[in-house]
């Protein structure tokens, strides 16, 4: 079994999905993580060195290679995954796909918790910038998430959620 959690930076992907995997007993993975692995570098810095244009490639190239694996897992995507290289299609075919729709201002309350500087997108803005960054990414990238075979919205999503979407 393999699934894709999508949503925004922020909306719970990681922490969701390690629960989640725990719940399943399969193994959990993080796109990004796989991605640093994969290039013996850190997002930051490869989006420094390289820019975004080469992560994007890098990013839709191990989610293709995940996708056709043998593995069974919960994969926590990084926001933008779904948005490019027509990378929401893979998933779908690949397993089951939950977009995690968080309100905008959960979102901003949760990463703002968080150090924004091993976020790219958000690294050394304002709060008033950051704040229409988030709105801006979500009007971008909804109709990428929504493609999603499972929705489930709300500002308290807990793991008992995704296990009852995961079991339909």
């Amino acid at each position: 079994m393999k699934i894709f959690l999508v949503g925004l930076p922020g909306s719970g992907k990681t922490t969701l999905g390690r629960q989640l995997a725990k719940r399943l007993n399969i193994s959990f993975l993080d796109l990004d993580a796989e991605i640093e692995n994969a290039e013996q570098s850190v997002i930051s810095e490869i989006f420094s060195r390289k820019g975004e244009d080469y992560f994007r490639k890098a990013e839709s190239s191990r989610l293709q290679k995940l996708g056709e694996s043998n593995l069974d897992f919960v994969l926590s995507t990084g926001g933008g995954a779904p948005c490019f290289f027509d990378n929401m299609r893979k998933m779908n075919s690949a397993g089951k796909t939950i977009f995690l729709d968080v309100p905008t201002t959960e979102i901003m309350n949760r990463l703002l918790r968080t150090d924004l500087a091993k976020r790219p997108l958000f690294a050394k803005m304002n709060r008033e910038e950051f704040k229409d960054k988030i709105e801006f990414m979500r009007s971008q990238r909804f109709t990428f998430y929504k493609q999603a075979k499972h929705i489930i919205s709300g500002s308290k999503i807990s793991v008992d959620d995704l296990v009852n979407v995961v079991k339909e």
